[in-house]
């Protein structure tokens, strides 16, 4: 694994973007990982490993979150802000096409950067799309959830042991993760501050989620614009991806395939051997 930064031009100005990588930079194809609303890159590690195999694997740091700056303006992290920046980024590193994996909030990203008009000549930004745990739509009451404790104040942890059982709460529907597993997340779940450490994201990401969890997330008219072959994982025990939501996913738009995994909720962390063997199955198509 290699860490590494690129500098994007935001609207507001230089922004760096922090994001590591495995694997041979010549290889044939790239993996694109993109994390959810309060995770950051390192949450691929246990796929990334597995992928680089045979492949380029980066996974970077949205906005806000990770190695990555802080937006100014925190009216501005929103989905339009990321897709637009991970455009940016790609071409940054030269990447006319990637595979992509997006977990919850990537997975958004994932579907935008899918939808992008290129130059006639060129390849489609994504080749195939694994959308980890979202889909067409996502209840109100599930983003209220998640809003809670986004919104409360952030909080300082004493050390690491504090911070790991924090995530086991918060983050119990990650599903069955080992200890190696839940300890890994701690560690790069936070950063240090004096006195302790504090989750490595900024606060302000809060600002435009909190205020917008009143009515259901749609994304069908999103979805139903994606072409590039399309997996969706779902954690059998859900609030974000009804399965109904999921089963109309194979009927339009790209028609995705659906895999479930029993006693997972939102979302699968993509630790686990199953979980990595389907993700690793579909992008090594041809």
């Amino acid at each position: 694994m290699r860490e590494a930064s690129t500098t994007i031009m935001d609207e507001a100005g230089p922004l760096k973007l922090g994001y590591v990588e495995w694997g041979e930079a010549a290889a044939s194809r790239t993996v694109l990982c993109i994390h959810g609303l309060t995770r950051n890159s390192r949450d691929f590690d246990f796929l990334a490993a597995d992928l680089a195999a045979d492949a380029r694997v980066i996974a970077v740091d949205v906005a806000g979150r990770g190695r990555s700056g802080w937006l100014a303006d925190p009216s501005r992290y929103i989905a339009p802000t990321y897709i637009g920046h991970i455009a940016a980024f790609l071409a940054n590193l030269g990447l006319e096409q990637v595979d992509l994996v997006g977990t919850s909030m990537g997975g958004i990203i994932g579907m935008g950067l899918a939808t992008l008009p290129t130059a006639p000549d060129a390849p489609p930004l994504i080749r195939r799309l694994v959308l980890n745990d979202i889909g067409g739509m996502a209840p109100a009451s599930s983003l209220a959830f998640i809003a809670d404790y986004l919104g409360a104040p952030p909080r300082r942890f004493a050390d690491l042991a504090e911070v790991e059982a924090h995530l086991r709460l918060i983050h119990a529907s990650f599903g069955p993760l080992t200890d190696e597993e839940w300890a890994h997340l701690a560690r790069h779940s936070v950063r240090p501050v004096a006195g302790g450490w504090v989750m490595h994201y900024d606060p302000a990401i809060a600002v435009p989620f909190v205020g917008s969890t009143a009515a259901d997330l749609v994304l069908w008219p999103l979805y139903d614009l994606i072409t590039a072959p399309t997996l969706v994982l779902r954690g059998g025990d859900s609030i974000l991806l009804p399965a109904d939501v999921a089963e109309e996913m194979k009927t339009r738009g790209p028609k995705a395939e659906v895999v479930t995994f029993p006693g997972v909720g939102h979302a699968p962390a993509l630790m686990a051997d199953d979980q990595i063997a389907v993700v690793g199955d579909f992008l090594a198509r041809p």
